[in-house]
């Protein structure tokens, strides 16, 4: 799970639905006459109290969006949109599948009203962006007498930058290390052949390569090689930050000298995690038997298991120690930050393997929750699927799992873990799941093979509050390998979430520096280490 996706804000206020309920709201969308083209795409209409939506803005309503996590009173619907011509409208159906409750349902009053149309069918993971159409917000009474309004589909967002020229909030350390690390960082645009296969088109990898201080093409000189990729939402470009903090790290000694290879793990379907599926294709196979080979003939890369070295958090936390636990010959070790889940028994706090599991309800009836801040329950996992299911059938967190783990349907799609309606568990596609995907369990049945290619190269970094509970799973993890005999290593860290995990006073990325030095160690026996870096 990401922090794009954990830094929307939560929940309706308490005691909203209290007040009467508005008549269903007669709105249309419009494709602008001047459009050069007919539109499609998933069609969103969001809607927020007048009053809470110009608090948030100071004043004038720049954007109306909906989030489960709490704070925001804002509702949305969504619907399916094959061709809208220029100058047609369309009603908005705002009943049939609209989060928290139909339109209908809520209170009377003023609210303001946005349309999106995501014609790349891609907010679910990335949010709103330059490829959606939007009408611009518009104040509008919900219930009684309410007129009918037309919102017209003719504002974009602007094209994204250059993602070299780190905005201001990143340190300007950082901002004036971009030149430099840019210089020294070459794009990943490599072309699979099984992927391509799979799909019948090109497919590509892509990512960067971020060559140390001091690298020569010509020299004998190798290195250890960090294959790091990101977690939900991230992407190529959103990748860029960490670039310019390795080469900056390294040209300031933080870091050792090292080749990172910063991998994007985003699809149309969410984070595919390279994993070989029967949904995303190969591409776990794709990365060690194409993609690195490809590398190290370019690059004076380790070209052995204990040059290899993986780390990432969230969904890249699950990519790498799926990566390390597959493929335990081509790796020398993962350092996974908060992977999401590892054991299924444990599945964001849901035992997905008992009986009559259900991802929304305990058997006493209570919602099971699926993010926490200081404490407190912000969302439950039932909002977050409903919320989900409304922006896109594509992309989202729950069903990008789905595309990874499930076995395909007979449509020829994933089949759902669970019942959108209901939350009930699909013990068929469980089975599957436990059987292809659960780690923990793959350790438990197989550690006599593994164990000789495996043993103490499984590090697992979690906060004890974190945001998503995944400690849970870890600890299920540990215990398995604890069981088994195995060396391994876990850190639960002591009140950290999902997002301060690598802080250490000032320093945000305190614990990558730990992380890089301890596979440097294993690279490069014997190598000092300055006392600077040292936790």
């Amino acid at each position: 799970m990401s922090l794009r996706t954990a830094l929307l804000l939560p929940l309706l206020a308490a005691g909203l639905f209290a007040h009467a309920q508005a008549a269903q709201p007669q709105l249309r969308v419009q494709l602008p006459a001047t459009a050069t083209a007919p539109a499609s795409g998933r069609l969103l209409v969001f809607v927020e109290p007048a009053a809470s939506a110009a608090a948030k803005f100071g004043g004038k309503v720049t954007a109306v969006e909906a989030s489960p996590f709490g704070g925001q009173a804002a509702s949305v619907a969504g619907m399916d949109i094959v061709r809208l011509a220029p100058g047609l409208a369309v009603a908005m159906d705002t009943e049939s599948l609209a989060w928290p409750r139909p339109f209908s349902q809520l209170p009377a009053g003023d609210y303001y009203v946005q349309a999106v149309l995501d014609t790349a069918r891609d907010d679910n993971y990335a949010g709103r962006g330059p490829d959606d159409l939007l009408s611009v917000p518009v104040k509008m009474a919900l219930g009684g007498d309410a007129s009918a309004v037309t919102l017209v589909l003719d504002q974009r967002l602007p094209q994204a930058g250059d993602p070299w020229q780190l905005p201001e909030r990143f340190p300007q350390a950082l901002r004036a290390a971009a030149p430099a690390a840019k210089a020294a960082t070459r794009a990943i645009d490599f072309i699979s052949p099984a992927l391509s296969a799979f799909w019948g088109r090109p497919i590509h990898m892509r990512g960067w390569v971020v060559l140390p201080p001091g690298y020569d093409a010509d020299d004998e000189t190798r290195y250890p090689v960090l294959y790091f990729t990101h977690g939900f939402g991230g992407s190529q470009r959103a990748l860029v930050p960490t670039a310019i903090s390795a080469y900056a790290g390294m040209r300031d000694g933080s870091l050792p000298p090292m080749i990172w290879v910063l991998l994007d793990e985003s699809s149309p379907t969410g984070t595919h995690e390279f994993a070989d599926s029967v949904n995303n294709g190969p591409w776990g196979q794709a990365l060690t038997a194409e993609l690195i080979p490809d590398l190290e003939r370019h690059y004076r890369m380790d070209a052995r298991a204990e040059g290899r070295f993986l780390n990432g958090h969230s969904s890249g936390g699950w990519a790498t120690l799926w990566l390390q636990v597959r493929y335990p010959k081509v790796f020398g070790g993962t350092w996974s930050t908060a992977p999401d889940p590892s054991d299924f028994h444990d599945f964001t706090g849901v035992d997905l393997y008992a009986d009559g599991a259900n991802v929304y309800r305990r058997a006493d009836g209570s919602a099971f929750p699926l993010v926490r801040d200081k404490g407190q329950v912000v969302a439950s996992f039932e909002q977050f699927a409903r919320l989900e299911e409304v922006i896109g059938p594509v992309g989202g967190q729950l069903a990008s799992f789905e595309w990874v783990f499930s076995p395909r349907g007979a449509d020829g799609r994933p089949m759902p873990l669970f019942d959108r309606g209901t939350g009930a568990v699909d013990p068929q596609v469980v089975a599957y799941w436990r059987d292809h995907y659960d780690i923990a369990h793959l350790i438990q049945s197989d550690w006599a093979h593994l164990r000789p290619d495996l043993d103490g190269k499984l590090h697992v970094y979690v906060g004890t509050a974190d945001t998503f509970y995944l400690d849970g799973a870890a600890r299920r993890l540990k215990a398995v390998l604890d069981g088994v005999g195995a060396k391994s290593e876990f850190r639960f860290v002591p009140g950290r979430t999902h997002f301060d995990l690598y802080a250490l006073g000032d320093d945000r990325s305190a614990l990558l520096k730990d992380i890089a030095w301890q596979m440097y160690a294993i690279a490069r026996p014997g190598a000092p280490r300055p006392a600077a870096t040292l936790p």
